[in-house]
C-alpha cells in the first residue's frame, strides 16, 4: 500500500500548477510531482508569457479571452499570498500586421466581433505614428539569409490590427509559483525533483512510482508533463488511442538591445508580424524579444527532451535579421543572448485536453507556444472534465461543454479532444 492522494499530477508548470489548484478548489486531496527542483522550472521558465486575444479559431480566441481576465485580477483569481509577491501583467497591447498569409485577419476580427474583444485597424500612417522606428514596407514571404531576395522590399503593408488587451506577464516562473501557493493553500501538495517512471494500471489507472521508489496510488492521474507527455502516455499504454500526439520542438528566442534613444521598455508593445515571420516583446533592460512564428523556410527541429542540444543555432541569428528589416536602426550583436528550450507540440498546434483510453487518466499537453495565457481556464476546464468523467460521463461518446464564466461563453470540449481530426483552421505555428 503506496502513499494516498485523490489525484496525482504530473508537472508544475504554470499549467500543471493550474489544473492542481482546481482540483484543489474542488476538494480532491491532490498531489503534484515534477522532475525539477521548482513550479514553472522547465519549459515554463522560458515562455514568453504573451498574454493576447487573437487566435486563428473562435474555441481558442474564446478561451485566451477568459483567460486575460485572470491575469487582469491575478490576486483575485489566486486568492492566496505568495511571499515572493505576484508576477506582474504588463498590458502593452500587441499589434499584428495584416498579410496575405493571415487572410489579412480577416477570421480573426470576425472572431473578436462575436466575442466582444476591443480591437483598432490601423493604416501604415497609424503604425508609423505609434512606432516612428517601423520601416513598413513589406519583405515577405520570410526567407533565409541566404536568400538573394531577403531584404528587399515587395511592396507596402496593409496595415495592421491592434488589440489593446494584450501584454506579456513579467516572469513567468514566479506565476507558476503564485499558482503553486495558491494551491497549497487549497491543501494541495507539492512534490519536486521526483521523476515518475511507472503509471500503475488495471482496469483503469492505480497510481503512478517515483524514481525514490515511492509509490503513489491515486485513481486519477493527469499528464501536464510538458515537452516529456508523450513520454508518460507512453509509460501509461494510451497512444495508440489517440489521433493527435505530440512532440518536443526546439525553440530559440533572442534578446537584442533596443536602439539608441528607443525606451522600449517604456513604449514598447507586443507585436506579431507575419511579413517577417517573428513575434516580439519587449524584454528586461530595454531589449526586445524576437520569436519565430514558423514560416515555411525554418527548418523544425524535433528533439528528444532527454537529450538535445541547448545551444543557439543560425535560426537566432536569422530572426535577428529578420526584425532588422522592420527597425533598420537594430543593432544585431556578434554574439546573441536569449533562450533556449522546448515546446510540447501537437500534430495541429492546438492542445489535448481530454481523457483517455485508460479510465482515470487524462492530459493536459500539446499546450506550448500559446497555452500559457490560458492556464487558468485550462485548469478550470481539466477539473470540470474530470469531475464529469469519474461520476460516469462518456466525454468520448457526448463532448462536454465548458462555461467560461466571465465572458458568459461556453465551449465545446470535443475541440481539443485527443481523436480529433486535424483541424484545418489552425495556424500550425505558435499563434494556435
Amino acid at each position: 500500500m503506496g502513499e494516498r492522494y485523490d489525484a496525482v499530477v504530473i508537472g508544475a508548470g504554470i499549467i500543471g500548477a493550474s489544473v492542481a489548484f482546481e482540483l484543489a478548489k474542488g476538494g480532491r486531496r491532490v498531489l503534484c510531482v515534477d522532475k525539477l527542483p521548482a513550479a514553472g522550472y522547465g519549459s515554463t521558465a522560458n515562455s514568453c508569457a504573451i498574454i493576447r486575444t487573437h487566435y486563428s479559431t473562435l474555441d481558442g480566441a474564446a478561451i485566451a479571452h477568459e483567460g486575460y481576465f485572470a491575469w487582469k485580477d491575478w490576486a483575485g483569481h489566486l486568492g492566496a499570498p505568495d511571499e515572493r509577491g505576484l508576477a506582474v501583467f504588463r498590458e502593452t497591447g500587441c499589434l499584428v500586421m495584416k498579410t496575405e498569409g493571415n487572410g489579412y485577419l480577416e477570421t480573426v476580427r470576425a472572431n473578436m466581433d462575436l466575442l466582444g474583444v476591443p480591437y483598432e485597424d490601423w493604416d501604415v500612417t497609424d503604425i508609423r505614428r505609434h512606432l516612428p522606428h517601423y520601416d513598413t514596407r513589406m519583405f515577405g514571404p520570410p526567407r533565409p539569409l541566404d536568400d538573394p531576395d531577403f531584404g528587399d522590399s515587395t511592396g507596402v503593408m496593409a496595415g495592421g490590427v491592434f488589440f489593446p488587451r494584450a501584454g506579456y506577464i513579467s516572469d513567468p516562473q514566479l506565476a507558476s509559483h503564485n499558482v503553486q501557493r495558491a494551491a497549497e493553500a487549497r491543501g494541495a501538495e507539492f512534490r519536486f525533483n521526483r521523476a515518475v517512471t511507472a503509471i500503475r494500471r488495471g482496469d483503469r489507472v492505480e497510481g503512478v512510482d517515483l524514481d525514490d521508489g515511492t509509490a503513489v496510488d491515486a485513481p486519477v492521474v493527469v499528464n501536464v508533463a510538458g515537452p516529456h507527455s508523450y513520454k508518460i502516455n507512453r509509460l501509461a499504454g494510451v497512444e495508440d488511442g489517440m489521433n493527435i500526439r505530440t512532440r518536443a520542438l526546439k525553440q530559440e528566442v533572442v534578446h537584442i538591445p533596443a536602439p539608441p534613444g528607443l525606451d522600449w521598455d517604456g513604449q514598447g508593445i507586443v507585436t506579431s508580424d507575419n511579413d517577417i515571420g517573428c513575434y516580439t516583446r519587449p524584454e528586461t533592460g530595454n531589449h526586445i524579444l524576437i520569436g519565430s512564428e514558423d514560416p515555411e523556410c525554418d527548418e523544425r527541429v524535433w528533439v528528444d527532451p532527454d537529450d538535445w542540444d541547448r545551444n543557439f543555432t543560425d535560426q537566432a541569428t536569422v530572426q535577428a535579421h529578420r526584425l532588422a528589416q522592420r527597425i533598420p536602426g537594430l543593432g544585431i550583436p556578434g554574439s546573441l543572448k536569449g533562450v533556449v528550450d522546448l515546446y510540447d507540440v501537437s500534430d495541429d498546434w492546438i492542445p489535448i485536453y481530454d481523457t483517455s483510453d485508460l479510465p482515470g487518466f487524462y492530459m493536459a499537453i500539446g499546450t506550448s507556444g500559446n497555452q500559457f495565457k490560458n492556464a487558468p481556464p485550462a485548469g478550470a476546464l481539466m477539473a470540470h472534465l474530470i469531475d464529469a468523467c469519474e461520476a460516469g460521463h462518456d466525454h468520448d461518446a457526448a463532448p462536454l461543454t465548458f462555461r467560461l464564466p466571465t465572458i458568459g461563453r461556453d465551449i465545446d470540449l470535443g475541440f481539443y479532444s485527443r481523436r480529433r481530426q486535424i483541424n484545418p483552421d489552425s495556424s500550425f505555428s505558435v499563434i494556435g
